[in-house]
């Protein structure tokens, strides 16, 4: 029970650290979002790590910087096939790759259910879907290529949740400050390029970070690293198959926010979707 609710609750924290981002990035732009919240996240952890603990041990350090590299590539790919779209299907099919990935490892580890847990499972992929669709007016088929960028990116956050899973069970945060160090200095490099480009185009003037647009991207990684400890938590009180599909479900914070804060219209669909992730939600408590 403690697991799926830690689930459910990350699930919402991502979804919330999106819709923020996402306001964040209409003002400075995606990659410099993804930065900035790299650093506020990396100073949450820090200033958690005496009250949290966590041993620094080589197997610690080593998971979390490599879950930092995958995190990079997984959220490269994602923005890259979302900018393409049409996103009501790339969308979905990311959330959905994000959580047959991790599950099927979980399911060869040994994760085992009992019936009525398989068909939360089944229930709660389904959910994934319907919650992860954005209606869009007059969509197109989505290229080969955005396709392969969706499943990649799916997958690549699938691998993420794996390796969260192999972290030793006394790392505390340490694994997530090696992942938000190395995710950082991933995305302040590639911020870096992007300046001296603007440079040499812009008549020596490179693009200056907004001070509000900053501090909401920077609110957004505080989201964002709160959902990963949510994980590291589930994942060491539950099993890996509970957790990636529940996490998958990370859209319905988005919408819910949009629908709250925005106004935004919630489609009959994701409703449908929200529903049945609420009584997967259940029916997983009870196995």
């Amino acid at each position: 029970m403690p697991a799926v609710v830690l689930g459910l609750l990350s699930a919402l924290v991502y979804g919330s650290a999106d819709f923020v981002g996402g306001v964040a990035a209409r003002r400075i732009g995606a990659l410099r979002v993804t930065a900035v919240g790299a650093v506020s996240g990396l100073a949450l952890l820090v200033l958690s790590l005496p009250l949290v603990g966590g041993a620094w041990t080589p197997a610690a350090l080593g998971w979390g910087a490599l879950s930092g590299v995958i995190g990079s590539v997984a959220v490269f790919l994602l923005y890259a096939c979302l900018a393409i779209g049409p996103m009501s299907i790339l969308s979905p099919l990311t959330a959905l790759m994000s959580a047959i990935v991790p599950m099927a490892w979980g399911l060869l580890g040994g994760d085992r259910f009992g019936a009525i847990g398989y068909v939360a499972i089944g229930m709660a992929l389904v959910a994934v879907v319907l919650v992860g669709f954005v209606p869009e007016k007059g969509a197109v088929r989505p290229t080969a290529r955005a396709l392969l960028m969706a499943v990649g990116a799916g997958a690549m956050i699938g691998v993420f949740l794996v390796l969260l899973d192999q972290t030793p069970e006394d790392s505390g945060v340490v694994p997530l400050i090696a992942n938000r160090a190395v995710n950082g200095a991933v995305m302040w490099t590639l911020v870096g390029v992007l300046v001296l480009r603007a440079r040499r185009r812009v008549d020596g003037h490179p693009p200056h970070l907004e001070p509000r647009g900053t501090g909401i991207a920077a609110a957004g990684g505080a989201l964002d690293v709160s959902a990963n400890v949510l994980i590291l938590l589930g994942l060491r009180l539950g099993d890996l198959t509970t957790m990636s599909v529940l996490v998958a479900l990370y859209p319905a914070g988005t919408i819910l926010l949009a629908a709250i804060v925005l106004r935004e219209r919630v489609a009959p669909v994701q409703w449908v979707g929200l529903v049945l992730a609420v009584a997967a939600a259940a029916l997983l408590s009870l196995t």
